[in-house]
């Protein structure tokens, strides 16, 4: 099977405070990106409606090559949990969907405008029943306590990452969470070869681009009515990873925080900016170290 492209980058160096005003005041990422469409693998050959939010029409079937290519994982869930029919279905998308796909959309253009990186405008889901995953450096997952996979699912996903590939895990909070994430992730990489240890404050990861410095806990949508920072017993922010043979981080963990839900509530200002700010520094610090580690 092919590896993982990876690039060099180069990048430009800009204020982030101001570009994070100008999409909660200005709603910059939905009025002025026609080109923005979703993608679906499994329904590639048709074209698919983009909502209104994205400039309506339709996408088209080819694209341009880019240096970058962001891609969010479709996995299957465990029975019983938010979305457990899995995949597309009436009525919903699953778990594997939350804040999608405005989340995504909003985090390109901030990698648009804050990078020189020449990165694809719109987002990619994939799954782990193709080699679709092995075109893409770079697949963020959310809620991934509910997440389980097959052996050959597995397998797949543990090739990946081998060859280069790069997991950022978000949105799963509080001790039930964990232990359910840790079963999945299991399956991928054994506990045995593939430790997981937490993220220094100095750290190659938060220094690759932004110098992110003191960290703290990334709420989701729901600080803004309740004042509340932690979801379920997730009291603590945990910044951890999971790094290959040669000590190349592999799966960046965001766990008890949203950060999803950051750049999804990036253009309401009523979301505070001082959480936005955090969500994209870090965010394009996992893609730049993907792309150059």
């Amino acid at each position: 099977m092919k590896g993982v492209p990876r690039t060099s980058v180069v990048v430009l160096l800009v204020t982030l405070g101001t570009t994070v005003l100008a999409f909660q005041s200005d709603g910059y990422v939905y009025r002025n990106a026609p080109d923005f469409a979703l993608r679906v693998p499994s329904q590639r050959q048709f074209p698919r409606q983009m909502p209104p939010w994205a400039g309506g029409g339709y996408e088209t079937a080819g694209d341009a090559k880019h240096e970058f290519a962001w891609s969010r994982l479709r996995y299957t869930p465990l029975s019983g949990t938010f979305g457990g029919f899995g995949g597309y279905r009436r009525g919903g998308w699953g778990s594997w969907a939350r804040d999608y796909p405005k989340a995504d959309i909003t985090f390109l253009a901030a990698l648009r405008r804050l990078t020189r990186i020449d990165a694809r405008s719109y987002q990619q889901v994939v799954d782990l029943d193709s080699d679709d995953i092995f075109d893409f450096p770079f697949v963020y997952a959310v809620q991934v306590e509910s997440w389980t996979f097959s052996d050959e699912q597995a397998h797949r996903l543990h090739d990946y990452l081998m060859k280069g590939g790069f997991l950022m895990v978000d949105d799963f909070h509080g001790t039930a969470d964990w232990e359910s994430f840790l079963a999945g992730i299991r399956m991928v990489l054994p506990a045995d070869r593939y430790p997981i240890t937490d993220l220094a404050d100095d750290d190659e990861i938060f220094h690759v681009l932004y110098d992110i410095g003191a960290r703290f806990q990334v709420p989701g949508e729901q600080y803004v009515s309740t004042g509340r920072t932690y979801e379920k017993d997730g009291y603590v922010p945990k910044w951890r990873c999971i790094r290959d043979d040669k000590g190349r981080i592999i799966v960046a963990i965001c766990h008890n925080m949203h950060l999803g839900d950051a750049w999804e509530w990036a253009d309401d200002a009523a979301y505070p900016e001082r959480f936005v700010s955090m969500a994209f520094r870090v965010g394009i610090d996992y893609v730049m170290y993907s792309m150059t580690h």
